[in-house]
């Protein structure tokens, strides 16, 4: 997968801080992560669980609320309200830079958000909870020896998983005018709710209440074992397993009248973080371009030389394969590395006359695990030379440009 960093403003127009994991394949979906009460995106249970399902196809934003983690902003401002509105802006920040945002995952009291906010992103298909509150007062038990000196003075500094934070009177008045369950009721979207037995945060009541508020369909997975915040790694890869198994059952079928996607086209554009990080789409599958930090970039992804030789080492070893199948040998793995450099025309050999000042040169390499034979070895450079991206490297190619202005 790729891990592709962003951001974009939220509730209060600070900007939060976001992470988009992309698989390297075909996207099948994407989906919103929402964290839990004080916790942030890089919590290992949203990483784990965010790039597994990636490389299950899904794309998944996770992003920190207002206040916490990278983001800007004041958590003491903050509350479940705006928690909501921050996954308003999320969606619409996916749906006009990616895709729209089909899945909504939410841990803890990021549960109880996505059941608030997802009636109202008709794009969403389906919601999953995980070790969520039934409702959005139980936040408070987490602090519940403050809250007299909170209503007393307005606020006041509570200590939660080991860190200092400023809740507010607004903040309590907000948790306790909700009414999730009611939310819950009208959901209207397949739900599915995950929580362990022996969740020492969040009771395994609060799933029952959950599970018995939604209609149909909902289903419930038991965690045996995990605990609130899943840090063991097999508990967040089953959850991820069980999401995207789950999920499949809610995302429409490709037709066979659907025509192919066409991979002959290559769309880039700017992805808007960093000087030079392209988002690349290739049919179905998308990939991020970008330079070295050493050149002012972000180095997520290959640089444009890279893009070349990859083109170059990809067509080399098809080809190698193709020409083997063939043949009927049984070849070795093999590795091909290219490295591409600038070099002065008079130091290249193989040049031909009259170049002079600097060429690009790709010096590939073909490496065997083991001996594929005297047979096999003298034919390889000379297959290697017939790879279609080769010739067309060695050839002089005609580029026409088109300049298209959108109609006004």
């Amino acid at each position: 997968m790729q891990s592709l960093k962003v951001t974009f403003p939220g509730s209060s127009g600070d900007p939060l801080a976001a992470r988009l994991e992309l698989p390297l394949g075909p996207i099948r979906s994407y989906a919103i992560f929402a964290h839990c009460f004080t916790c942030s995106k890089d919590l290992f249970a949203s990483r784990r669980i965010a790039s597994e399902l990636a490389l299950r196809g899904i794309a998944v934003l996770r992003f920190d609320f207002t206040g916490l983690g990278a983001s800007g902003g004041e958590f003491a401002n903050s509350n479940f309200s705006s928690n909501v509105e921050d996954l308003q802006r999320a969606a619409e920040y996916l749906a006009s830079h990616f895709g729209p945002a089909e899945l909504l995952i939410g841990h803890s009291l990021g549960g109880a958000a996505v059941l608030a906010v997802a009636a109202d992103l008709p794009e969403v298909r389906a919601v999953v909870t995980i070790g969520a509150p039934a409702d959005t007062e139980h936040v408070i038990h987490t602090f519940s020896t403050h809250v007299p000196v909170i209503e007393s003075q307005g606020e006041a500094e509570v200590e939660l998983a080991g860190r200092r934070f400023t809740i507010q009177r607004q903040f309590l008045d907000d948790v306790r005018r909700q009414q999730l369950e009611t939310k819950i009721h009208n959901l209207g979207r397949p739900l599915l709710v995950l929580h362990a037995p022996g969740d020492e945060i969040v009771g395994v009541e609060n799933a029952k209440r959950i599970f018995a508020a939604a209609r149909h369909p909902k289903s419930f997975i038991s965690l045996d074992g995990a605990n609130h915040l899943l840090t063991r790694h097999e508990d967040a890869t089953f959850v991820a397993e069980v999401v995207s198994a789950w999920f499949a059952r809610y995302l429409p079928r490709p037709s066979s009248a659907e025509p192919a996607a066409d991979h002959n086209g290559i769309l880039v554009r700017a992805s808007g973080e960093g000087r030079f990080q392209q988002v690349v789409e290739a049919g179905r599958n998308r990939l991020l371009a970008d330079e070295p930090e050493s050149y002012g970039g972000l180095d997520s992804g290959p640089s444009p030389y890279d893009f070349v030789a990859a083109g170059l080492g990809a067509c080399t070893s098809m080809t190698l394969q193709l020409y083997a199948e063939r043949k009927g040998w049984q070849l070795p793995p093999f590795t091909v590395e290219v490295r591409h450099a600038k070099v002065h025309a008079e130091d290249c050999v193989n040049c031909g006359e009259g170049r002079n000042g600097k060429i690009d040169q790709f010096e590939r390499r073909i490496a065997f695990e083991t001996d594929p034979g005297p047979t096999v070895t003298e034919k390889i450079a000379e297959i290697a030379d017939k790879c279609p991206v080769h010739r067309t490297l060695e050839a002089r190619s005609h580029i026409v440009t088109k300049v298209e202005a959108a109609n006004s």
